[in-house]
């Protein structure tokens, strides 16, 4: 079983920056596909950006390409999200979330994520 921890989020202006983090434990890091979701009142919950662990390689929603960057830390089995040029409707709870991707693609579809965080508020004011 996947473990995951996430610190972080808060508030920032329209225009600023926030890095969110998520570390993963209990499980072989290098074949974790591991993404981050938000969700916000009244809308189905969007996959934001994904990375495979074991080769780096990433995936990002439109709405996010460009400003949204996820990165990962091997040596610390930590995957981060910076958030840069944020916007208000960027506002929603982010999710870190994992599945074991050593035989399967890692794709931001939710349905394939089966260990989950609690969620972080991110709110960015205008």
């Amino acid at each position: 079983q996947v473990q995951l921890v996430e610190p972080g989020g808060g508030s920032v202006q329209a225009g600023g920056s926030l890095r969110l983090s998520c570390a993963a434990s209990r499980y072989t890091y290098s074949t974790l596909c591991m993404g981050w979701f938000r969700e916000t009142p009244g809308k189905e919950r969007e996959g934001v950006a994904v990375i495979y662990t074991g080769a780096g390689t990433t995936s990002y929603a439109d709405s996010v390409k460009g400003r949204f960057t996820i990165s990962q830390d091997t040596a610390k089995n930590t995957v981060f999200l910076q958030m840069n040029s944020l916007q208000p409707e960027d506002t929603a709870m982010y999710y870190c979330a994992a599945y074991s991707a050593s035989f399967v693609p890692c794709g931001r579809e939710i349905w394939r994520y089966n260990f989950w965080t609690q969620g972080t508020q991110v709110t960015v004011s205008s």
